[in-house]
């Protein structure tokens, strides 16, 4: 499939007219072809007119043709072949399996969600019958069921350029959910992107489907995004970026006439609390696992471990022991953009100069737009007198804090900001201590693990990739796994409605 850089508006490739950017390549530096034109706030306007005209059509096609639609992206993604994971590949510098993997994981998405709509649980159908003879006032006939929220403006991420971008999981749920989708794909793999966007866009037509169902623009800045969450058309955002970026759009979204819900993913150092008596016995082992995930993908995932909190004693030098071995032999990594290692090597950099903080371990050095994975240690006084020691370092840095007793080990808890994930590293021994700790870190986290870390985010109905801020902006929700569909739906009664007005799947009682 040919690349060609231009828009995806309306059923057809445009060329935009804003300015013109390249791809690079994530290991050599050098631009990729073709140039891809970014799109304008008239390209803006034609995108969200088009999803709005397309939104009542698509919104009631039967459950059926919309599985069938979301299969038919997934096909189309595969047969795009090799030319997928080659160019992502160099536009990201991940690796072929890790590409594969996402690949895969991005069709089982679009797969799991088809299987979801065809099972119209999420619809909530909700019969509630008349009374006419209660008194003293008869009661009405209500029925209820969750309607789509209109067109959704879908940001791809930076780190996951197949999952969480273009036809990735706030795609996918939108689609299902029965809300036309515009993408701003992401500057640094924009071809990767136009080849999924083709894909999608091509599953439109096979399906029947009105043009507007889906889009997608460029943009090397962030002029279009701010004005298609501007846009009074666009109804809910999907947004996987750091904090300053999701908070910039949830702001523009707040501040419209109608103000629209802004699902952003931003910024978690997913804790990895040590207990003691799991410390003892298998302390050397649990930190080169810990090592093993913090430096998975260069550190590039939001559930990556950026934070181990443990009693002091002889278990916790174990763990360091084995943490630092493993990282010394770790080697420097390809980052996924030249921004991107930039800010990581200024936050190692601002770890290292602090003075209450101490560098335990590095592992080898690189080249250009390589990072050398990194950690450190503090104690649990520095660290609650600084709340600069919680923010996230994007990539594969980890920072200890030093408890001196439990009473410690709770005050740093409960002092740390939400986030995806939370990790506890018990025996048997240390459960009693563990559930006392439990209602304090389901306020805290999406997602709770024992005995592992968070870096693996099954793609399932019992999945929770969410949490409170920062880790996303509404903590009542997930990006991952089928109830992610609820993001873009709301609930509607309809009180004593004649059988002719009422949708389909509101007549049968």
């Amino acid at each position: 499939m040919t690349i060609s850089g231009d828009l995806l508006i309306g059923g057809i490739a445009v060329r935009g007219a804003a300015t013109e950017f390249f791809a690079v390549n994530a290991s050599s530096g050098a631009a990729l072809q073709p140039a891809f034109a970014g799109a304008t706030k008239d390209d803006v306007e034609r995108v969200a007119a088009l999803a709005w005209e397309a939104f009542p059509t698509y919104r009631e096609t039967s459950l059926e043709q919309r599985a069938l639609f979301l299969e038919t992206i997934a096909d189309e993604i595969m047969e795009i072949g090799d030319d997928l994971i080659v160019r992502a590949m160099d536009e990201t510098g991940l690796p072929r399996p890790r590409l594969e993997g996402e690949r895969a994981r991005t069709m089982g998405q679009l797969r799991l969600f088809a299987k979801e709509v065809r099972d119209g649980r999420f619809q909530e159908l909700r019969f509630d019958p008349a009374d006419p003879d209660r008194k003293p006032v008869a009661k009405p006939d209500l029925r209820l069921r969750n309607v789509a929220l209109g067109p959704v403006a879908v940001f791809g991420a930076s780190n996951f350029p197949l999952a969480f971008s273009v036809a990735g999981g706030d795609t996918a749920s939108a689609l299902a959910a029965g809300c036309p989708v515009v993408v701003k794909a992401h500057s640094a793999h924009p071809g990767t992107s136009e080849l999924v966007g083709r894909a999608v866009q091509k599953a439109v037509a096979t399906n029947g489907l009105p043009a507007g169902t889906f889009a997608m623009l460029f943009d090397a800045g962030f002029e279009v995004g701010q004005a298609l969450v501007a846009d009074h058309r666009i109804r809910a955002v999907g947004f996987t970026g750091s904090r300053r970026g999701g908070t910039a759009l949830m702001k523009i979204a707040s501040e419209r006439k109608q103000p629209i819900p802004v699902y952003a993913e931003m910024s978690s150092i997913n804790p990895v609390i040590l207990f003691p008596h799991a410390l003892s016995r298998r302390g050397a082992v649990i930190g080169k696992s810990f090592a093993s995930s913090l430096v998975l993908g260069a550190g590039q995932f939001c559930t990556n471990p950026g934070l181990i909190i443990a009693v002091d004693g002889d278990g916790l030098e174990a763990f360091i022991s084995g943490a630092t071995q493993a990282l010394a032999e770790a080697p420097a990594q390809t980052m996924l953009t030249g921004g991107i290692c930039e800010a990581y090597s200024k936050g190692v950099a601002r770890l290292a100069g602090h003075a209450a903080v101490r560098q335990l371990a590095q592992g080898k050095e690189g080249t250009a737009q390589q990072a050398t994975a990194a950690l450190f240690e503090t104690t649990a006084a520095d660290f609650l007198a600084d709340a600069e020691l919680q923010e996230e370092i994007f990539g594969a840095a980890g920072v200890i804090v030093r408890c001196g007793n439990e009473d410690e080990l709770f005050r740093v808890i409960d002092a740390l900001e939400g986030q995806l994930t939370i990790a506890l590293h018990v025996d048997d021994e240390d459960l009693p201590l563990a559930g006392r700790l439990i209602p304090t870190l389901e306020l805290l986290a999406g997602r709770l693990l024992v005995n592992g870390f968070g870096t693996g985010v099954e793609v399932s109905p019992a999945m929770v990739h969410g949490g409170p801020y920062p880790a996303t902006s509404d903590g009542r929700s997930t990006s991952v796994g089928t109830l992610a569909i609820y993001r873009f739906l709301r609930p509607v009664s309809y009180q004593d409605f004649p059988a002719d007005l009422l949708a389909e799947p509101l007549r049968s009682r």
